[in-house]
């Protein structure tokens, strides 16, 4: 009697391994790194790693190793944080024309923990350091955008429509359209109001001419500005997120502001250069009637801008633009199939499919050209000092004519190598940002104060175990002792678990660990009482152990099952520390239902399976 089958003694045993093995990275130190990454035009090679240990022996920096990390990066540990500010201003004071870098803590695992991917948790804001940015976003900006937006859409209605206009333009918060009769300004009102009735149109007589005025109610005003909000949080999350910053919070502060935390981040530069970098196209149809000397010159025909390609040759396109990143849903990086150069795969969302069929099927055999975007941070040497400037480059990247009609799919070539593609297609995945945002406060927590949240957290749950361990032990005898054996084998499969989710420990989630700890207890002590009380009643041991454990699994399911509720719930409704706090919460009431029910079952089936017994040590 209460004797385990093999398989499942096994079986127990297995995941108790497990939870070893994958909790083993959290006890090792971390390094103070460097990750570096080809900046765009540019690749990381087999020499690159020489370049980097040459810089840093003729700066007299000391590191510990140079390494390829992941593909595409070369990762630099170093002994000190100071060796690594170090190591990164010579970096940058040399390589940054050429390569990106990035401070940040690397785990010193041993080679064949690595081999397994077994990576340490990634610890919060309060417990690593990193970097808190409150970020605003310019309203007005989004506004005028929006306007701009919609000239460009009663431009292509007027003339899909065959309605004569003289210009369409947008100022002052208006859209303003000119015609020459009243005749054509009827009929442009009737066409604008159709198409667009969330617009307020008045009219006006400007001398001999004659003016639709077109504005957004106060309602729609607050409607664009509340969307470039939450579409700004959505892109910077989506940034961040694909750019591997781990586990960021971005949530919204206030009517125009953006807090942004990033644990772990330790170069503010570099989180700028990620959160203000915006790569993303636009598709133009070129201008085939003006003159590009003239336009090189200064005088640039109205309704057309001048550009220039990646090989500093001039093109003047049309000022019109046929759609833009924010209407593009979905995007992929890969090769062209006819030539094998790098490409872009663009999906649009419904309105640009339908402007960009539009466009094509009245344009077959005109030349369309596609206009790479980027605002991007470099660093300069000025008078001695490295200076971090911020540069715009608006380029031709692709000029082609139309051959046939397209819409929702089309690819985009031009690029210069494939490592540029795919940077490209994960911010024009990621999403444009509505609005311009600035940076108007920062906050770097260093890793000190971190460490010492981190002893703080570490010693009250050490406290607490102790005090847990000795209780039991004291009142329980043998199978307190049994109980101490199974917590601390919940504490090290709920790191384990976190670590294998790359979930996120913050000062919240120890105290969810410590809570755990105390309910993992307390259904054992739901299992020996029952046990005791069986015995009282005149059951023999093993029928009492039998029962014991039979009769509290039902309180002990119900019991966790609510506060898993509790944990969901907060999981759902609350943000940062509050979901830090449900998450090792929720991993360690499923830990504890198995350490509890199966390994503390196992062990004492172990120790008095199958025996005749007269008493239990309980």
């Amino acid at each position: 009697m209460n004797q385990y089958p093999l398989w499942k003694n096994l079986l127990i045993l297995g995941v108790v391994l497990f939870g070893i093995l994958f909790a083993l990275p959290n006890v090792f130190s971390q390094d103070p790194s460097i990750e570096i990454a080809a900046a765009r035009g540019h690749e990381v090679t087999a020499a690159t790693a020489d370049e980097v240990r040459a810089v840093l022996e003729n700066a007299g920096v000391p590191y510990k190793v140079v390494e390829p990390w992941s593909e595409g990066k070369v990762l630099v540990r170093f002994p000190t944080t100071g060796d690594q500010l170090r190591g990164q201003e010579a970096i940058e004071a040399r390589l940054s024309d050429r390569y990106n870098s990035a401070m940040t803590l690397v785990a010193d695992l041993p080679g064949w923990l690595r081999a397994i991917d077994a990576q340490p948790m990634y610890l919060g804001l309060d417990l690593r350091g990193g970097i808190q940015v409150l970020i605003d976003v310019d309203m007005e900006a989004a506004v005028e955008q929006g306007l701009e937006r919609y000239t460009g859409d009663i431009r292509s209605l007027l003339r899909q429509e065959r309605v004569r206009y003289l210009t369409v333009m947008h100022e002052g918060g208006q859209i303003t359209v000119k015609f020459d009769d009243a005749e054509d300004l009827a009929e442009g009102q009737e066409v604008v109001a159709r198409e667009f009735r969330e617009l307020q149109l008045d009219t006006e007589r400007d001398g001999e001419r004659f003016e639709l005025h077109a504005r957004l109610s106060p309602a729609d005003e607050e409607q664009l500005r509340t969307f470039a909000l939450q579409q700004n949080i959505t892109t910077l999350r989506n940034r961040v997120n694909a750019l591997g910053v781990a586990e960021p919070i971005v949530q919204r502060q206030g009517e125009r502001r953006i807090v942004v935390q990033l644990p772990g981040a330790q170069d503010p530069a570099r989180l700028k250069e990620i959160l203000g970098a915006t790569a993303t196209l636009e598709y133009r149809l070129a201008d085939t009637e003006g003159s590009v000397a003239d336009a090189v010159e200064g005088r640039v025909p109205v309704g057309s801008r001048l550009y220039y390609d990646r090989e500093g040759q001039p093109i003047l396109l049309q000022r019109s633009v046929i759609v833009t990143g924010d209407q593009i849903t979905n995007a992929s990086s890969g090769f062209d199939q006819t030539s094998g150069l790098p490409a872009v795969f663009v999906n649009l969302d419904s309105r640009g499919a339908r402007r960009m069929r539009q466009v094509t099927t009245e344009n077959v055999g005109k030349p369309m050209a596609v206009v790479f975007i980027e605002n991007r941070t470099v660093t300069r040497m000025i008078d001695g000092e490295p200076v971090k400037q911020t540069v715009r480059t608006e380029e031709v990247i692709s000029m082609a004519n139309i051959r046939e009609p397209f819409g929702r799919r089309f690819q985009t070539t031009g690029l210069d190598s494939a490592e540029e593609a795919h940077t490209l297609a994960l911010f024009l995945r990621a999403g444009a940002l509505a609005a311009p945002i600035q940076i108007v406060e920062e906050r770097t927590i260093g890793p000190s104060l971190g460490q010492e949240n981190i002893d703080q957290g570490v010693t009250s749950v050490l406290f607490g175990l102790a005090a847990v361990l000795v209780f039991m032990a004291l009142y329980y005898r043998v199978f307190g002792l049994v109980a101490n054996l199974v917590l601390l084998t919940n504490l090290v499969l709920i790191v384990a678990i976190m670590s294998l989710l790359q979930a996120t420990l913050t000062l919240p989630g120890i105290a969810g660990i410590v809570l755990t700890m105390g309910m993992a207890v307390d259904a054992n002590v739901l299992i020996f009482e029952r046990i005791r009380e069986e015995i009282r009643n005149g059951s023999s041991p093993q029928a009492s152990i039998n029962a014991g454990f039979a009769k509290a699994l039902s309180t002990i399911v119900d019991a966790n099952i609510t506060t898993l509720i509790a944990a969901v719930i907060l999981f759902s409704f609350g943000t940062g520390p509050v979901k830090g706090f449900a998450v090792t919460l929720s991993v360690g009431i499923f830990t504890s239902l198995f350490t509890a029910i199966l390994g503390s079952r196992a062990v004492i089936n172990l120790i008095y399976g199958g025996r005749r017994l007269s008493k239990l040590a309980i």
